[in-house]
Order: C-alpha cells, then structure tokens, then sequence
C-alpha cells in the first residue's frame, strides 16, 4: 500500500479553487504582471523585504505588484522578465 503524501501549500490551493470552480464561486484572478512579480520572487526564494531590497525598490511596492495593485513599469518590469529566464543572477547578487 503506498505511503500518504503531504499535499504542498501550492497544491491545496490548488484543489480549493477547483472545489470553488465547481460550486460556482468565483476564485481569485491573477494579472499577467502580478504572476511576473510573483514567479520572479519566489525563484529566487527570497521575501519580499529582501527582493525590493535587491531591487532597489520600497516593500511597498513589490507587495503592490504582488497584490495588483500596481503594475511594475519600465526597467523593474525588465527585470522581472530577467529574473525568471535567469533566476540564478539574481540569486548571485542577494549572497
């Protein structure tokens, strides 16, 4: 009999949005921008403290893309577009 695995976090969030797709409700909507932020962030495996640090910009400002709130622009959007082709750069720089 195989063993029981522990679902990931990433994994029951999963199975709650379709639990709440298929009783209708509506789950959470992601912008193009914010799973940028989101996906550069994380991999790198840094908080957002430490990311807006290395990027030379407020926490404020990553939790904002992160929330959709604003939308990186200019040379930050670029970076974020580096960071996830090339994460390991990124992970250089924050040692």
């Amino acid at each position: 009999m195989a063993g029981k695995t522990k679902m990931t976090t990433k994994g029951a969030e999963l199975l709650q949005a379709v639990k709440q797709m298929k009783a209708g409700k509506k789950g959470r909507v992601y912008t193009p921008e914010q799973l940028m932020a989101i996906s550069a962030r994380q991999s790198v495996k840094l908080t957002q403290r430490q990311f807006a640090r290395l990027l030379n910009v407020s926490v404020d400002s990553v939790q904002d893309w992160e929330q959709g709130r604003r939308s990186p622009r200019g040379a930050a959007k670029t970076v974020l577009r580096v960071v996830m082709s090339y994460p390991e750069i990124l992970q250089e720089l924050s040692h």
